[in-house]
């Protein structure tokens, strides 16, 4: 554990790094509460606890956690310690009924719930880029406004809050999304509203609004994603729960929110920039394209794609989404065997993965798209994948895709309880997601793995339903249907793969897939020969 005094060397020579909330700053090299241009009174040791649980902000952190960061690990009454969590909630305007910003969870811990925004301090006479405003943002912005309180409880006005500020925080950690604060979006709290004039007013282009409603010990969680401009449903669902324990249902809801959001609104965009400013196009317009056609995974729309992504570079070279984008789309012509067997796209593709990591190490999508690049492409399987995997979910916890994409890694490399847990929870998140051909893939991988051929039969089909092209599924079914006996089935297969990629044989698929498991090498080698692969 590292404790907050090890964290405060950030720049002693640079800008310092602080932490806004509310109207707040907390500054950890000068050791300052400041609320605008007055400090706050803090004590030493609720200064270190309450700079402790911002860092910590993604996680409830528990009492040892709390005893060995602030206390250096001696043993401190639990009196002593409610009072220091109650001076801290006391400093910053927090009541411990409300927990607006510190939040205690029963057997569990605390964890700060405020929207915090990490920025630089630059001393006088030092300028750096700044946070950029809504009207320079180039990606999707959404406001969430409160939730409406349907019970006619006013006790359940904290759950309604509660669940707004959740997601707010959740989709803030979204790579490339403007959420707009708290602050702002609870002025419309009690009022009817417009949703077109909000979206007017707060200038963005998608509201979420949701309502909470409670029935005897259940509750009843409904949420819309609604374009601003057309006042269009893009998407809604509804969460039922007991209220025995109502963060845990806090969260369950917001996860699931997040996860099926940010697939959503990335289609959403997509489809507004078809129909808008096809005379020119900058390099975020061509990133959406390059989305699109990555969508209808064919060979044509993989090679259309990454041309818009080179032009999309040749106008900002520097743009890490589009390298990431890139490198991906090189991921997925080489598991498809849709570019030639040469080291050309190879290097190009792992040059691009680790460069856009170098330029944007904190983008979580970024991160995951260059971990599935690596992985592919790189010619020794190496922990980079995994450790970018883990970067990615430790920023966006809720992403559905870097979920998928990293329990299969980790079940190629025998690890497979925990590939199964990775994919099952993104399926949970988001069962609609528009990628689930992907999700069925890497559970039909698990089943592989686990020798389960009848199940293995099952999710590749579910994926194939969705995504006849798609190689990864073919193979599995192939390779299935010979252990099961279906050899004349199994043999269809192989002549469908061999449309997709007319030149793939058994020796062509391992010089360019990774199969670290000996086990699952043997049976691909066997059940494709045995289908009629060539050798």
């Amino acid at each position: 554990m590292i404790g907050s005094r090890l964290c405060r060397n950030f720049d002693q020579w640079g800008p310092r790094l602080i932490y806004r909330f509310d109207d707040l700053v907390l500054d950890p090299q000068r050791r300052e509460l400041r609320r605008g241009d007055s400090l706050v009174a803090v004590e030493p040791q609720v200064f270190d606890l309450l700079e402790f649980l911002v860092r910590a902000r993604e996680r409830v952190v528990s009492r040892d956690d709390l005893l060995a960061a602030v206390w250096q690990g001696r043993i401190v009454s639990e009196a002593t310690l409610s009072s220091r969590v109650n001076a801290a909630r006391t400093a910053i305007g927090d009541s411990g009924e409300e927990q607006r910003l510190i939040r205690t969870f029963p057997r569990k811990g605390f964890r700060f719930v405020g929207t915090v925004r990490e920025a630089a301090d630059v001393p006088a006479g030092l300028e750096l880029p700044t946070t950029p405003a809504k009207a320079d943002f180039e990606g999707p912005s959404i406001a969430v406004l409160p939730f409406t309180n349907m019970s006619g409880d006013p006790e359940q006005d904290y759950f309604a809050d509660g669940m707004a500020e959740e997601i707010i925080t959740a989709l803030s950690r979204c790579s490339g999304l403007f959420v707009i604060a708290r602050n702002s979006t609870f002025t419309y709290k009690g009022k009817a509203v417009d949703i077109r004039s909000v979206g007017q007013e707060l200038d963005v282009g998608y509201v979420l609004e949701g309502s909470v409603r409670r029935g005897g010990e259940r509750l009843r969680i409904t949420g819309q994603l609604i374009d601003a401009s057309s006042g269009a449903h893009l998407w809604a669902d509804r969460f039922d729960g007991d209220l025995e324990d109502v963060f845990e249902l806090q969260d369950r809801i917001t996860e699931s929110v997040v996860a099926a959001i940010e697939p959503a609104l990335l289609l959403a965009e997509i489809e507004r920039r078809k129909r808008s400013r096809p005379d020119k196009l900058n390099a975020y317009d061509l990133l959406l394209r390059a989305y699109g056609l990555e969508n209808e995974f064919t060979a044509e729309s993989m090679t259309a794609a990454l041309e818009c992504l080179d032009q999309a570079l040749a106008i900002e070279p520097t743009y890490a989404p589009a390298m990431a984008a890139a490198a991906y789309c090189h991921a997925q012509c080489h598991f498809q065997g849709w570019v030639p067997l040469d080291e050309t796209h190879r290097l190009k593709g792992m040059k691009l993965a680790w460069r856009a990591v170098e330029l944007a190490p904190n983008d979580a999508q970024v991160l995951w798209m260059a971990a599935f690049a690596v992985w592919n492409l790189a010619p020794e399987i190496s922990e980079a994948p995994r450790e970018l995997f883990n970067r990615s979910l430790a920023i966006n916890p809720n992403s559905a895709m870097a979920l998928t994409l990293g329990g299969w890694i980790e079940t190629m490399r025998g690890n497979l309880d925990a590939g199964r847990g990775m994919i099952e929870r993104a399926r949970r998140l988001n069962p609609l997601d528009p990628r689930g051909w992907f999700m069925s893939g890497a559970m039909a991988i698990t089943a592989i793995v686990d020798e389960d051929y009848v199940e293995a039969i099952a999710w590749a089909e579910k994926a194939l339903v969705q995504n006849r092209r798609f190689a990864v599924a073919l193979r599995v079914l192939a390779v299935a249907l010979v252990k099961i006996g279906k050899h004349d089935l199994a043999a269809d297969i192989v002549r469908e793969l061999l449309v997709i990629e007319p030149e793939l044989t058994i020796s062509r698929f391992f010089s360019r897939i990774p199969v670290p498991l000996e086990s699952m090498a043997r049976a691909y080698v066997e059940a494709l020969r045995a289908a009629g692969l060539p050798e």
